[in-house]
């Protein structure tokens, strides 16, 4: 169910009726101050505007038009022409009903659902995962599970770097390692791996010229070259499960396709661009010129997909992608969750893509940028000598802080219960954290504020749902055992429940715009909502009757049902106590 769009289509048809045009909207939102309704309907203005009328009058015409249904009590024409909604008791009451006997919460699976492509994580394979890896991997796995909780096919697409002339570099150290060890022991660190390969490479006779003759063997096919990268692959691939697997991160290594998969396509792309005329040959490079990103002077963006050497770029493979998983995914919408330091870049992949007609005028492309992880100095988040953080160390910091806090807050936890709760807590802190920042703008990474449990954090939404859980505890009943019907009878109580039946049209907000804070911000308000209404409408006291209590009761199972599933789109656990 999603309120905005069941009043949306009622003006709209109420507007046309009235004999306003069809692409006049009637912009629908939720209210923003008590005492002017639940929703307004502000279109009166702007169509009186474009037809010359007065927008009060015009309101009035399509309030005439309007059918209330059983789902608005009232309309009230305010100021120059707004329509301020009231919905009706019986209406809200009913659809709480409907969301207490659905596992789903009433919230139906998209009516057309699509194909949608995710491009997120994707590690370096030749590296360890660190803090710049950390935001890609959550935004993208938050809008896969919540798309696919509305129905829709997502394919997972974890793009990472496993071809290129650093395996060159990395193959020639692991074929000498490997004479006095496998290749799981000698890739145990990656990093350590990394940098004496980089030693050999720059201050070693003869080395880099054997590193290249393996990007020769390599790109050639030479089975053995291959076995040995594959080795790689494999045991680098492990290193980011384990990551994911802490992260409560839904990628698999299925999911993974890396550049290698794109390498047969690379010089038949470029032949076809050639060939085409849309890319040509400049200075020995070949060459895609954008007159659609034309800078002031009319100069059009260059964008080099192969290099004056014959070596292809990240470019040419994204074109690849666009086209693979258009064509052979069938992708209706693709998504990039990619910092958006590359915007220039994919802006370019885009267009070239577009002017190829690599996919269909009705496939999407959007790039989902987001901004850095900054310290409290200003900068991009750092260790304190100045390194990069490794991702696998700042969550065991996460959940050994974590610890500390539950231990404080409740001692008498036997150890494994607290080691679990702790995970749950340090993990979804760092989480939620960034989640819940609008993920174009950069943030600062703080240890007190995630971890806090008051305020917009993952603490104070786990905890809320531990309080709400607990009432059953003491009311000695489950939630299946709750009879009788809702009754919304104090302003709270509406309040509460108008935020409940909220949560569709949030969904379907975030899943259009691709922003996870919106989610994030409404489990905090839902969760406040349910604060307010607790302090003012008592549920296990003396005096409450019967039927209020299983109503409130009623209205409690819905927060909590709602405040875990909205979390478990976020890949954020609850746990019963804390």
């Amino acid at each position: 169910m999603n309120i905005r769009q069941l009043l949306s289509d009622k003006f709209q048809a109420a507007m046309i009726s009235a004999g306003i045009p069809e692409d006049c909207g009637p912009v629908v939102a939720p209210a923003k101050k008590a005492g002017f309704g639940d929703y307004q309907a502000n279109g009166a203005m702007a169509a009186a505007k474009r037809m010359g009328t007065n927008p009060r009058e015009l309101a009035g015409k399509i309030l005439e038009h309007l059918d209330k249904g059983e789902m608005i009590e009232k309309v009230e024409i305010a100021g120059p022409g707004f329509l301020n909604i009231h919905l009706s008791q019986a209406w809200l009451a009913e659809q709480l009903a409907a969301a207490e006997k659905d596992p789903r919460l009433n919230i139906a699976p998209a009516t057309e659902p699509q194909t949608v492509v995710i491009d997120y994580s994707h590690p370096n394979l030749a590296k360890e995962m660190h803090v710049g890896h950390l935001r890609s991997t959550i935004i993208g796995d938050a809008l896969a599970r919540l798309l696919e909780f509305q129905g829709h096919k997502v394919i997972r697409q974890n793009h990472m770097g496993d071809w290129g002339t650093q395996f060159g570099m990395l193959l020639a150290h692991l074929s000498d390692k490997l004479e006095n060890s496998d290749a799981e022991v000698a890739l145990a660190d990656l990093e350590a791996f990394y940098r004496e390969a980089k030693v050999r490479f720059d201050d070693e006779e003869g080395f880099a010229d054997r590193a290249r003759e393996y990007v020769v063997k390599l790109q050639g096919g030479d089975p053995e070259c291959l076995k040995l990268w594959q080795q790689f692959i494999d045991i680098s691939i492990s290193h980011s499960e384990e990551i994911y697997e802490k992260l409560n991160v839904t990628l698999k290594r299925s999911d993974v396709y890396g550049e290698s998969q794109y390498n047969d396509d690379l010089p038949v792309l470029v032949k076809e661009l050639l060939d085409r005329g849309i890319a040509v040959e400049d200075q020995g490079a070949i060459v895609v010129f954008l007159e659609e990103m034309a800078d002031k002077e009319g100069n059009p963006s260059p964008m080099i997909i192969q290099k004056k050497g014959g070596g292809y770029l990240y470019a040419t493979t994204d074109l690849a992608a666009i086209r693979y998983r258009a064509n052979k995914l069938q992708a209706d919408r693709i998504l990039y969750v990619v910092d958006a330091r590359q915007s220039l870049h994919l802006q370019q992949a885009f267009t070239a893509s577009r002017k190829a007609a690599f996919l269909p005028e009705n496939v999407t492309l959007e790039h989902c940028a987001f901004g850095t992880m900054m310290g409290d100095d200003g900068k991009p988040f750092k260790t304190r000598t100045g390194g990069t953080v490794k991702l696998a160390a700042l969550l065991d910091e996460a959940v050994e802080r974590a610890s500390n806090l539950v231990a404080e807050k409740n001692p008498d936890l036997d150890p494994a219960t607290r080691a679990e709760i702790a995970r749950k807590v340090g993990i979804g802190a760092v989480k939620y954290a960034d989640l819940s920042k609008t993920r174009t703008n950069d943030y600062v990474f703080s240890w007190e504020a995630m971890l806090s449990f008051e305020g917009n954090t993952a603490p104070y939404l786990q905890y809320a749902y531990t309080r709400v859980r607990s009432i059953f505890r003491r009311a000695g009943v489950e939630p299946s055992e709750l009879k009788g019907e809702i009754h919304l009878e104090t302003a709270e109580e509406r309040t509460l429940a108008i935020k409940l039946c909220q949560f569709g049209e949030v969904l379907d907000q975030v899943a259009k715009d691709t922003f996870p804070h919106v989610l994030c911000t409404y489990l905090y308000d839902l969760a406040s909502a349910y604060m307010a209404f607790y302090e003012a409408c008592p549920v296990l006291k003396e005096g409450v009757s019967e039927a209020q209590k299983q109503s409130r009761l009623q209205l409690c199972n819905l927060v909590a049902r709602t405040i875990a599933t909205g979390l478990d789109l976020l890949g954020i656990e609850v746990m019963e106590q804390m």
